[in-house]
């Protein structure tokens, strides 16, 4: 690979753009930079949660997506480019069956929480979903693929089904919202 960041502060975004991976410049508070952001925010959540006790299968899972993450990052910096393929969406399909497959039918709305590494995979959701947003909203005004906006969508999902995985890991069980809490 060679040595690609030789130097670190450029300091050619002083003037507030910051470069892209074709070299053209935008603005740091663009919708591209934006979605960039927020994809680059979950995958360091995901490392936040890497740190955890984890059961293997989803430790290797994780940082499978955390280098598919990478990859959404690349092609959204290079406008045109594509690197979010077919494999890696039907690899995220096929995880969220395996898990889901052994988790027992929801019956209530869950809250975030459980087990420290449970409540870590509900922030990487909720980051996730932000993502999400982004790349939608970047959608609205320059032509993207779809592939990163459906990566994105089905990665949520798969980690609402991690974390209820991840709960029942550490002996527990999904923490239930309890409607009739508040009831008169």
């Amino acid at each position: 690979m060679g040595n690609r960041l030789s130097k670190i502060a450029t300091r050619t975004g002083d003037d507030g753009t910051t470069g892209l991976g074709d070299g053209s410049r935008v603005r740091k508070d663009s919708a591209r930079i934006a979605a960039i952001g927020d994809v680059d925010e979950l995958n360091s959540n995901l490392g936040v949660l890497l740190c955890e006790t984890l059961p293997d299968k989803v430790r290797v899972a994780l940082v499978a997506i955390q280098h598919d993450l990478f990859d959404l990052g690349g092609e959204l910096c290079i406008p045109g480019h594509t690197m979010i393929t077919d494999r890696q969406l039907a690899q995220l399909d096929d995880w969220l069956a395996d898990y889901n497959a052994a988790l027992p039918p929801l019956k209530e709305f869950i809250l975030p929480g459980g087990s420290r590494a449970a409540s870590l995979a509900h922030v990487c959701r909720t980051v996730c979903r932000r993502a999400e947003r982004a790349i939608v909203a970047l959608g609205e005004h320059e032509t993207i693929n779809a592939a990163p906006r459906q990566y994105v969508n089905r990665l949520s999902d798969l980690l609402f089904v991690l974390a209820r995985v991840l709960n029942r890991a550490d002996g527990g069980t999904d923490v239930l919202w309890q409607h009739e809490r508040n009831a008169g």
